[in-house]
């Protein structure tokens, strides 16, 4: 295993005809954390995927994915990565079972290793009772769950997941969180997720890339770009929110904005103003306060924002 970073994009382009859809993405992604590559639909990700995984050239730019060059050593790096894309890739016509060990062989894998990852995988995905049921029976969830256990096989170093929430249910949406939750703190793997769910990658992701027309736009941890974009805020639930009172806030100077919908009240406020003042004013003014929370937009206020800057 080469040392760096599981990812490394230097000025990575795309085209289609005079569409670019990557465009000059620079960017580094560090082993062994969960990364999350976000964007709107067209936005290239995954064409970026496709071309870290070797199944497409680059118009120009380079990249490296776990040290190898994609185009150049597209078995090294097949060999050593997993990857749920839109197709899952499982055969509806064959069991669980079935599925995996299809897989297990083509990877070559000894038969006493391939029982004991088959049987590992599918009791911690949930589905070693029905290892024998047809995978075309189950649920879209239970089938995207299989697919993870595919991808997972030969204890890839690096997994490509492409929207793998997508169309699921609350419940099935859920497991899949949970399985990537506890597939990057146990095997240590780096995870490359694509997701439009924004409140998935606020949850599971250390840093984030978002990126509009094939270009990053911005970078960092869910908790620094929810800073970089917006001022901190304190939601206040209750009521009797008079309007003398309100008035009195918009004129503190620690206030940037007041917003008052029914029972809820947000301000905007500086990065060192304090709390505690602001809701005494209230109390003083009548108010009754049944909730005070103190933080910043959350991430899906966030990407709206980056993506209404870059329209």
């Amino acid at each position: 295993m080469r040392d760096g970073p599981a990812i490394q994009l230097d000025a990575l382009t795309r085209s289609f005809g005079a569409t670019r859809a990557v465009d000059g993405l620079s960017v580094d992604v560090p082993r062994g954390m969960i990364f999350g590559f976000l964007g709107p639909n067209g936005a290239g990700k995954t064409t970026t995927i496709h071309l870290l995984l070797g199944l497409l050239e680059p118009t120009s730019g380079q990249a490296e994915v776990l040290g190898f060059d994609p185009w150049r050593q597209g078995d090294e790096v097949r060999s050593r990565t997993g990857a749920v894309l839109e197709d899952t890739g499982i055969y509806e016509a064959l069991t669980a079972e079935a599925n995996l060990e299809f897989f297990a062989r083509a990877w070559r894998m000894p038969s006493d290793q391939r029982r004991d990852r088959i049987r590992e995988l599918l009791s911690g995905m949930g589905l070693w009772d029905r290892r024998r049921e047809k995978a075309g029976t189950w649920s879209r969830g239970m089938q995207q769950r299989l697919a993870l256990a595919r991808a997972l096989l030969h204890r890839p170093a690096l997994l490509f997941l492409d929207e793998p929430t997508a169309g699921l249910d609350v419940m099935a949406a859920t497991a899949v969180r949970d399985d990537l939750a506890t597939l990057a703190g146990r095997d240590g793997a780096t995870i490359f997720l694509t997701t439009h769910n924004m409140a998935e990658a606020e949850r599971l992701c250390s840093v984030v890339a978002v990126i509009r027309a094939g270009r990053l736009v911005a970078l960092g941890s869910p908790s620094e770009l929810r800073a970089r974009t917006g001022p901190p805020r304190l939601e206040i639930f209750g009521s009797g929110f008079d309007e003398q009172t309100i008035a009195v806030l918009r004129a503190r100077p620690e206030v940037a904005g007041v917003q008052r919908v029914d029972g809820h009240l947000t301000l905007q406020l500086g990065d060192h103003a304090e709390s505690g003042p602001l809701v005494s004013l209230l109390v003083r003014g009548g108010a009754q306060i049944d909730e005070v929370r103190r933080g910043q937009a959350n991430l899906e206020e966030v990407f709206v924002t980056l993506m209404e800057e870059e329209a």
